[in-house]
């Protein structure tokens, strides 16, 4: 697209686009004029402006004599006009102190989440690939009462899942050591996808000649295993909350969708997912994405990994009219820290 476009009307889209994410308002043609430092009439501004909304790459609200521009106008700008604003030494430093210290992977996937939400005012998101490869190190047991258990699932990365099953009798704590001293024995060590496929055989085996502890085990952890709801718990989304202020997002219809969306999570988690196999930041802007819940949204990603592994995707979802230049680093670095965290 820019092979169409002289210096002069990148120079004025430029302009124009960085002006109205600064503003939000439409842009005329004496702002441009006063703005892009071009030693040009007003009238020859004009005319560019209609060549580029010809194009595609701007619009005129019915109500304004300036111009907007369209998402075709964003993607041109993000893919070939952008200037990225350096993260400062000082925000860098602050940055890497959200992922100091022991922690485990959640902490870090929360860290991670909330400091993109924190810093851009957006929602920050994170997701981790699917768990099944996870190697599993231990369960534990734990009685609530009242007919419940907590089941503490732990992977070989430090990864800790918390479950709390219903159960039809109480168990003496004796009981539960047991049961989690008989599986941690059995399937320590082996992929969770592996895990689980043995619970399955195991349980459709006739079970009456079994000893009684593996047979509990065995059925307390499979209904952990079940309610793991693996797609939810993989997806970390934080400060959703701040978008409804947003006067781009104000429309009703556009927050339910949105909104409705960030809690079935389905059709967050395949964007992100698509993003995965990418190398660096990759940005869905309005319809790009396929799904209307997210029309009026740009979605900002990059992968992170772990020893050199990609193994989460994570970014900043926000309205088309973001600051790109300075959102880019801060998902950039975010995802490089995060990487670094989990392999050290």
């Amino acid at each position: 697209m820019t092979e169409s476009l002289n210096t002069r009307a990148e120079i004025l889209l430029k302009t124009l686009i960085e002006q109205y994410i600064e503003g939000g308002q439409p842009v005329g043609s004496k702002q441009l004029l006063k703005r892009s430092g071009l030693s040009v009439s007003a009238a020859t501004i004009r005319n560019v402006m209609v060549d580029l909304e010809q194009m595609g790459l701007v619009h005129t609200p019915h109500t304004s004599a300036g111009r907007v521009p369209t998402q075709s106008g964003y993607r041109l700008f993000v893919d070939s006009l952008i200037q990225i604003k350096p993260v400062t030494p000082v925000m860098s430093q602050e940055f890497a102190a959200s992922f100091s210290g022991e922690v485990d992977v959640d902490t870090l996937v929360f860290s991670a989440s909330s400091l993109l939400s924190d810093v851009t005012r957006f929602a920050g998101v994170v997701m981790v690939s699917n768990t099944d490869q996870e190697i599993f190190k231990q369960i534990e047991f734990l009685n609530l009462g009242h007919s419940r258990l907590l089941v503490i699932l732990v992977s070989e990365d430090g990864r800790v899942q918390n479950r709390v099953i219903t159960i039809d009798r109480e168990y003496s704590p004796s009981e539960l050591v047991e049961a989690a001293n008989f599986f941690n024995e059995t399937f320590s060590g082996q992929a969770l996808d592996s895990v689980k496929m043995m619970l399955l055989q195991r349980m459709e085996k006739d079970t009456a000649g079994m000893n009684r502890v593996i047979k509990e085990a065995i059925s307390l952890a499979r209904q952990a295993f079940d309610d793991r709801a693996a797609s939810e718990n993989n997806l970390m989304i934080s400060g959703e909350e701040q978008l409804i202020d947003i006067p781009d997002l104000s429309n009703n219809e556009t927050l339910r969708r949105l909104l409705g969306s960030f809690k079935t999570k389905q059709d967050l988690l395949d964007l992100l997912e698509r993003s995965l196999g990418v190398e660096g930041i990759k940005i869905f802007i309005g319809e790009e994405s396929g799904y209307k819940a997210f029309a009026d949204c740009s979605v900002v990603t990059a992968p992170f990994c772990r020893e050199g592994e990609r193994v989460g995707t994570l970014g900043v979802v926000g309205p088309t009219r973001m600051d790109y230049e300075g959102i880019i680093p801060i998902v950039d670095i975010t995802a490089r820290l995060l990487s670094n965290a989990l392999s050290s």
